[in-house]
């Protein structure tokens, strides 16, 4: 899978090098992705989600079912 969070939807970014001489050149920023195992306990499972740093706060704070709930409506994960 490509570089985004499955909770956040963070994806990479686009910008520029910048030298000290002001010439600028393409670059890429990635966002800070974990692949980090979660368990459901309505479930019974583990699951592998790649989150990002934000992700796994947005998790610690709403609760693994309504983030994932919330990243379905969104689109951002098809299933879990």
């Amino acid at each position: 899978m490509s570089k985004v969070c499955e909770i956040t939807g963070k994806g990479v970014m686009g910008g520029n090098n910048v030298s000290h001489s002001n010439h600028k050149t393409k670059r890429t920023f990635s966002p800070n992705l974990f692949s980090k195992k979660f368990y459901l306990i309505e479930e019974d499972r583990w699951i592998t989600l790649k989150v990002s740093a934000s992700g796994l706060r947005t998790i610690n704070k709403k609760g693994l079912n309504i983030a994932l709930k919330d990243a379905k409506a969104k689109g951002y994960i098809k299933n879990y």
